[in-house]
């Protein structure tokens, strides 16, 4: 248990994190677009739903930030794959192809990106298949976009009070410093990787829950205030449930990116069957909090609690006051 003046002091940085600040803009851009939870297909969740048949097309975009890019172009270039692979399997979906656009200062800056790029989409088994380069700029920039497929959704809508929120995270990795990666796929086995993103459209498809959101450059309690605004509920976070690397700080881990990390809102006669669905493949999971109607985002060390975002104050990423 952190106590009271320790759990204070933590929620302090949670919320003036760049990440969820970040969200934040998310509702400025959306507004100005015309863009809601109750456009056609619904803005908010992790991909577009677009209904295909007896299923759906998921279409999703990511750009990154430049001093990734200009810092760690290898890894900028596998991330643009691996994150909308990411976004593709939080939405119960499998992913059908990539796209990519590549800015550079000349065609030696762009190599190690187009590496990187190239590295994973062959690890994960998804094929590039086109995009825009322009390698006579000032600086180096990456978006990728990819296409998937789902036959049941999870999405960012469905969360209903009296569930349980449980969070999934591989725990087999290491920071890819300086920045608050938690890189857990670059060394890990194709086969082993591909099985792992399986499990999301598996336990969509079974029914085991309804609602997910992959773990973003928000963190834990970013992603957490996401899934919460958009179903209309508040979420309660155990904060000393949350599956951990032994000796990584909790206020770092907290606002950390991990290549493969999900919540999941989960009925509680669930929960036990898909902790145990990812833990048969060794990815931490575990329940970290309950879904209220509060409309707040909390934290709690099961004695104390703190709020993190009120939706009643203000609005995070869909732009207008529940």
């Amino acid at each position: 248990m952190l106590g009271g003046d320790a759990l204070t002091a933590l929620a302090g940085p949670l919320r003036a994190s760049r990440g969820l600040a970040a969200k934040r803009d998310i509702g400025l851009i959306a507004a100005r677009l015309g863009l809601s939870a109750a456009t056609a297909v619904p803005v908010g969740d992790d991909c577009a739903a677009i209904p295909d048949g007896d299923g759906y097309l998921l279409f999703a975009i990511e750009g990154f930030m430049n001093e990734f890019v200009a810092g760690d172009p290898w890894f900028a270039g596998w991330c643009g794959v691996m994150v909308n692979i990411s976004d593709v399997a939080a939405m119960g979906g499998r992913p059908l192809a990539v796209v990519d656009a590549v800015w550079s200062d000349g065609e030696e800056r762009a190599v190690p990106v187009l590496q990187g790029l190239r590295d994973a989409s062959e690890r994960f088994g998804v094929p590039l298949v086109g995009g825009h380069t322009n390698i006579r700029t000032d600086r180096g920039q990456l978006s990728v976009a990819i296409l998937g497929r789902a036959k049941r959704l999870l999405t960012s809508f469905d969360a209903r009070p009296g569930e349980v929120l449980v969070a999934a995270i591989d725990l087999r990795g290491r920071y890819r410093e300086p920045f608050s990666n938690w890189e857990a796929a670059t060394d890990a086995p194709a086969a082993r990787l591909k099985g792992d993103l399986e499990l999301l459209p598996q336990i969509a498809e079974v029914g085991l829950a309804r609602a997910a959101k992959d773990i973003s450059q928000g963190g834990i309690i970013g992603t957490a205030a996401m899934l919460a605004e958009c179903s209309g509920v508040g979420l309660v976070i155990d904060v000393g449930t949350i599956p951990r690397p032994e000796g990584v700080a909790l206020e770092r881990w907290l606002l950390t990116f991990p290549s493969y990390g999900y919540l999941l809102s989960v009925a509680p006669r669930e929960v036990a069957t898909v902790v145990e669905t990812f833990a048969a493949r060794g990815i931490a999971a575990s329940a970290v909090g309950e879904v209220t109607s509060e409309r707040r985002v909390s934290i709690t060390d099961g004695a104390t609690r703190e709020t993190i975002w009120d939706f009643a104050r203000s609005p995070l990423i869909l732009g207008t006051a529940a």
